[in-house]
């Protein structure tokens, strides 16, 4: 193959993606995407990101977002992917509404975009669903109880973490700490609970300072990316598991490595959040495949 394709780079808060419209036609062959996304995300050596997203047709939602992982493996949801995703399809004029229903893998997520007078968007609201706490939908093995995962005493590699679960479309181990975020050795530890025996499909990792009821500080391991400067999926989970186990308030302001995000929490029969943030467009490319 000798060709070239048009892409686009783009971040949430440093977290970084490679953006390809297939809307009208497949670019990279369904056989191709695991294997493109490992190798044109691989920094130093091609473009370099967190993840390759593709735009395309859906016949459930307005449009369909899939998410591919540095290491090639497809996400079921990405938050701050989703926000990249809404600005790209907006200012690319592929849907001109400003409430879109996206189909992702895990079920159709929506999002509102927010603008100035001038149409430049100002941040993109994302309605991340509900929270599921069950063990067998996270999925996580069942410790203390197989409806929820909640404040579990775990033994990683020669330490002891008191870890919280909860899936909002992909999996999230949550630990709330009071050491110091910068002191966490997070390539170790990180690591070891993303492929604990644990967590059957692996999961993402976040280590999270209490400032105040409507404040944290969070950092992230990625599942498939590793360290990330931002995680929307990860800060809604955060956020979620914090008001569920009583150290949060349903508003809560969350502090990440690559900027900051809002979440705001509803509770009636389920327990649901919107996220709040912003997207970045970084630069349009050709890429020789």
């Amino acid at each position: 193959m000798n060709e070239e394709i048009k892409f686009t780079k783009m971040h949430a808060l440093g977290n970084d993606y490679i953006v390809i419209n297939e809307f009208e036609k497949t670019i990279i062959s369904e056989e191709d995407k695991n294997k493109f996304s490992d190798e044109k995300c691989t920094r130093g050596f091609s473009i370099g990101a967190d993840g390759v997203i593709f735009v395309c047709k859906s016949n459930k939602a307005d449009i369909r977002f899939r998410i591919f992982n540095s290491d090639g493996s497809e996400a079921e949801m990405c938050g701050n992917g989703i926000r990249c995703f809404t600005k790209y399809v907006y200012d690319n004029k592929i849907l001109s509404d400003k409430v879109i229903h996206i189909e992702t893998m895990e079920d159709i997520k929506k999002t509102v975009i927010t603008t100035d007078e001038e149409d430049n968007i100002i941040h993109i609201s994302v309605n991340m669903g509900k929270a599921f706490f069950k063990p067998s939908y996270i999925p996580v093995k069942a410790i203390s109880s197989d409806d929820e995962f909640l404040e579990e005493l775990v033994k990683v590699e020669d330490k002891e973490f008191i870890i919280s679960a909860v899936s909002v479309g992909n999996p999230h181990a949550v630990i709330f700490t009071e050491d110091n975020l910068k002191n966490i050795d997070l390539n170790k530890y990180g690591s070891a609970i993303e492929n604990h025996e644990l967590f059957p499909e692996k999961t993402n990792v976040h280590f999270v300072n209490v400032i105040s009821p409507n404040e944290i500080r969070m950092l992230t391991w990625e599942r498939g990316a590793g360290f990330t400067y931002a995680c929307g999926t990860g800060a809604t989970s955060c956020a979620i598991l914090g008001y569920k186990i009583g150290k949060l308030n349903e508003d809560v302001h969350v502090y990440l490595p690559g900027g900051e995000l809002d979440i705001s929490i509803k509770e009636d029969s389920d327990i649901t959040a919107v996220m709040k943030g912003s997207a970045v467009t970084v630069y349009d490319g050709l890429l020789k495949i």
